[in-house]
């Protein structure tokens, strides 16, 4: 995780990204209130929930996750990308080399895949990337049949302890994060130098990051200093051992129990913020899906019917979906408002009770019943 940040260098952060940036920073209008949730206890120290005061995440306040020690930083002459494995002309190319290549932007929203209700989504961001394309590159490298996967290996390493067998035995291993030959020759897949409109900061992957839209973050490999094209799986820690759901299938009347490694964002949104002027309440949330557009999102308050909330006239297939919804100020007293997303295939945000089957932390994309007090 990123380190703490005081309430005095967020706010300071936010609004020197946002003058950089050009975002909106849609203040409460005059009058308006925020109605505090009482579902869930005040943040926790570095856990801040999704702002979404602009529709651009400030690099400051995006989420941070490694799983071994932060590399250190790598000067723009020092850095190599290395392409490896079944590939007819293997590379090594310059930060420079891949800033000369056609650009490709996208705006990207992505959360960590153990991102959940209970912990108030801390753990999302939205961002405008810029790179080189990683299709374009991979098809000048020419993967060779039977080439099945491909490997985007991280500067950052750990040690880790294998038991095989017989003794323990410690092997020092770098993240790691895998593709299918055709997944990687998706259009949008990215090898990202910029964030925001500016070079990508060092802790968000410097001097060059994979950016896999429509998928969790921890496909989004930080560091990236090799790409290794293989014809076998790549069972890494992070794809074999760990990022992988445990959900039990109904089969015959018998619970089996499937293991997936974590990959596309399961359809989901909540309720982020609610605010009241004068007799009407307003609430703002955001979706996110794996690149699939969005149907509808309904919003429900109390038992009421679900009605359609507006979807922001900014949201792009990748990024968070914000959308918002108007209504009444209901009676005083206790009350609930849930989000529900529906995208285009037909796909419905499931319910807690629809997931329940799911025994693992990650992938949690069920519907966030929210509860306030008027």
């Amino acid at each position: 995780m990123s380190s703490t940040v005081t309430r005095r260098e967020l706010l300071q952060g936010l609004l020197a990204t946002c003058a950089v940036i050009g975002a909106d920073w849609p203040v409460l209008a005059q009058g308006e209130e925020v109605i505090a949730f009482t579902d869930l206890p005040a943040p926790a120290r570095g856990r801040l929930p999704p702002t979404l005061e602009t529709f651009l995440t400030p690099n400051d306040t995006f989420f941070a996750v490694q799983h071994y020690p932060v590399p250190e930083a790598i000067g723009p002459a020092a850095y190599r990308l290395r392409i490896t494995g079944l590939v007819d002309r293997p590379m090594e190319l310059t930060l420079a080399e891949l800033k000369k290549r056609p650009r490709i932007e996208h705006v990207v929203g992505f959360e960590c895949s153990g991102n959940s209700n209970p912990r108030g989504n801390p753990l999302i961001g939205n961002a405008r990337w810029a790179g080189a394309s990683l299709a374009a590159l991979l098809k000048e490298c020419r993967i060779r049949v039977p080439a099945r996967e491909v490997v985007f290996f991280s500067a950052d390493k750990g040690t880790e302890e294998i038991i095989h067998g017989g003794a323990p035995e410690k092997v020092e291993q770098h993240f790691a994060r895998s593709l299918t030959v055709e997944d990687a020759a998706r259009a949008e897949m990215m090898l990202a130098y910029e964030m925001n409109g500016v070079d990508l900061p060092h802790a968000h992957g410097a001097p060059i990051r994979l950016i896999v839209p429509g998928w969790y973050g921890v496909a989004n490999v930080k560091w990236l200093d090799r790409i290794h094209v293989q014809d076998s799986r790549f069972m890494g820690r992070f794809m074999a051992r760990d990022y992988v759901t445990l959900r039990g299938q109904d089969v015959g009347g018998e619970t089996v129990w499937n293991e997936t490694s974590v990959s596309r964002t399961q359809l989901k949104s909540a309720v982020a913020r609610l605010t009241r002027r004068g007799s009407a309440l307003k609430a703002v949330g955001f979706a996110l899906t794996d690149g699939t557009p969005l149907k509808t999102i309904d919003v429900r308050v109390d038992d009421g019917p679900w009605k359609a909330a507006v979807l922001d006239k900014r949201n792009t297939p990748y990024s968070w979906q914000l959308f918002s919804y108007e209504w009444p100020a209901p009676t005083p007293g206790g009350h609930t408002i849930v989000s529900r997303a529906t995208d285009a295939s037909g796909r419905v945000q499931p319910t807690d009770a629809e997931i329940g089957v799911k025994k693992t932390r990650w992938e949690n994309n069920g519907q966030f019943v929210r509860t306030f007090k008027i």
